[in-house]
């Protein structure tokens, strides 16, 4: 339905959403994760005309142009951009509505969504994997996503409903989410096989000498920024996530910090070393948090205490 604005343009006017527009609103929100119509039918496993008659569907469902495709690529529009986010608020809640009723049924179903910073695998101290069996023998009917997102995307996530658990480095608390102690993590200042500092001798470095060199640092909130602010090392190079990091101080041309176990490989191959590990290095302490309000899900509720109790003694 459409209806005339004072300036005499047209709009759609939304009623009630039907299950097909919950249809269009999850094809939609693959495309744009995916990056575009073809690379979205993998994973939708429909063809590329019907996901772009989808969208092309929810255009003219919402009155609103949602993004642009053709030979420059796909791009969403300002429009798309804020559809796109209220997609997410909307598909958090109607899985926040099934699990809620779940709960009422007092049975474990559904999906749930768990956020996990990247490198955490090869962490000896990490339990996750123990926790994931323990919560898949408790709730087998659970379907169970596993994703790895930055600190703040996590954090992010958790508060508005796309992930119900997420496990991140401490760094501060935010009064709307509830932490867990789970592991430890190690990290220490590296540099590249091609770095002036790579084989010579670090007897003589101090945290004020760094500063002669340039440092590649993580570009969201976390410890490795409150520290290199700290220690005011010159940041000349920002990554995202722990695999740019490496690879920026795989060039030669930045020092940078790692997790140890992640570092391990990339030394063995002589592509890294380790600047005077004994003084250059800090702790990190891994947790996991879930939402205060609304209450988590008796799922989200299940897993947190399965990595609780996978992770007891470890910090």
């Amino acid at each position: 339905m459409q209806v005339k604005t004072p300036d005499g343009k047209r709009r759609a006017v939304l009623g009630q959403l039907s299950d097909m527009d919950l249809r269009l609103l999850q094809v939609f929100k693959s495309v744009v994760d995916c990056g575009g119509m073809s690379a979205a039918e993998l994973e939708l496993n429909i063809g590329t005309s019907t996901v772009s008659r989808h969208v092309k569907d929810l255009e003219t469902r919402l009155g609103l142009l949602l993004c642009r495709r053709g030979r420059a690529g796909f791009a969403l529009t300002e429009e798309g951009k804020r559809v796109y986010d209220e997609t997410l608020r909307l598909l958090a809640s109607v899985d926040g509505f099934r699990n809620s009723i779940d709960d009422i049924h007092s049975r474990m179903g559904g999906q749930l969504a768990v956020a996990v910073f990247d490198k955490t695998a090869s962490n000896p101290q990490a339990r996750i994997g123990e926790a994931i069996a323990a919560f898949t023998e408790l709730a087998p009917e659970v379907s169970l996503q596993l994703h790895v997102a930055p600190i703040n995307a996590v954090e992010r996530g958790v508060i508005d409903g796309t992930y119900q658990v997420g496990i991140i480095p401490t760094h501060r608390n935010s009064p709307s989410l509830r932490y867990a102690s789970l592991f430890g993590e190690t990290m220490l200042l590296y540099c590249g096989a091609r770095h002036p500092l790579f084989g010579a001798d670090h007897g003589a470095l101090t945290w004020h000498s760094l500063r002669a060199y340039h440092f590649a640092g993580l570009g969201y909130h976390s410890p490795n920024m409150e520290l290199s602010h700290h220690a005011k090392l010159p940041r000349k190079a920002t990554g995202f996530d722990q695999e740019a990091i490496a690879t920026l101080i795989v060039s030669g041309r930045y020092l940078g910090f790692l997790p140890d176990h992640y570092a391990e490989a990339f030394e063995r191959r002589g592509q890294l070393q380790a600047v005077q590990p004994a003084q250059f290095r800090y702790h990190c302490e891994f947790v996991s948090l879930v939402r205060r309000s609304p209450q988590p899900s008796r799922v989200a509720q299940a897993f947190h205490e399965c990595l609780v109790r996978a992770h007891a003694n470890t910090i």
